[in-house]
């Protein structure tokens, strides 16, 4: 498929033959599903714990001997049964995390890729070099561009001047091409794309 590429001031300035198989593929919106409850679950920190019997301070010593006392049997104060004792069946930390099928991963790739090129929200610019880093120049640029909602801006890394110019925006987030993922493009209103960095990412997904 041939795509428009443009400059900094939304001028056409060619095209760009890019893969059928990556930006002009059928959108299985179910793979989203997969891939993004994938991402999130992978996020959760999984930390929740609490203190057993071997875990609580307290005396190792039996409390009183076991018969002629007329008391119950007691073997430990950090028994849970007791004031300030350890938990029965505690909580222990968990990973959540799980990876799906490389197949999987890659098709809702292809998917979120594919469905931004068919919404129109696919912008293919010759090149993101911004002269300065400037957060309020590059506000002004995301409006020419009719992009100034919600953008994921993907260039090569190095890129420092963009990374900076970027970074304090709420709304924008800027990744290399081999950190765009499927949660983050559905996060956004439109995918910024610089023509190096379209390439790689159909690298990436054809490899």
């Amino acid at each position: 498929m041939k795509v428009t590429v443009y400059n900094l001031k939304r001028e056409q300035v060619g095209e760009l033959d890019l893969s059928d198989e990556v930006f002009g593929t059928e959108v299985k919106e179910h793979l989203f599903y997969e891939v993004v409850k994938a991402q999130l679950a992978s996020r959760r920190s999984g930390t929740k714990a609490t203190k057993e019997r071997s875990a609580v301070a307290g005396s190792t010593k039996k409390l009183y001997r076991q018969k002629g006392t007329g008391r119950a049997r007691q073997g430990s104060i950090r028994a849970p049964h007791h004031a300030g004792g350890g938990m029965a069946h505690a909580l222990e930390p968990k990973d959540w995390s799980y990876r799906p099928p490389r197949k999987v991963r890659i098709g809702a790739l292809k998917s979120a890729l594919s469905l931004f090129a068919k919404e129109g929200r696919l912008i293919v610019l010759d090149s993101l070099e911004v002269p300065e880093i400037k957060t309020k120049a590059l506000v002004a640029t995301l409006t020419t561009l009719q992009a100034d909602r919600k953008s994921l801006v993907v260039d090569t890394a190095g890129n420092e001047k963009l990374v900076k110019s970027l970074r304090n925006l709420e709304n924008h987030q800027y990744l290399p091409p081999e950190g765009v993922n499927v949660y983050d493009l559905l996060r956004h209103d439109h995918l910024i794309v610089s023509r190096d960095a379209a390439k790689a990412l159909e690298a990436r997904c054809l490899r």
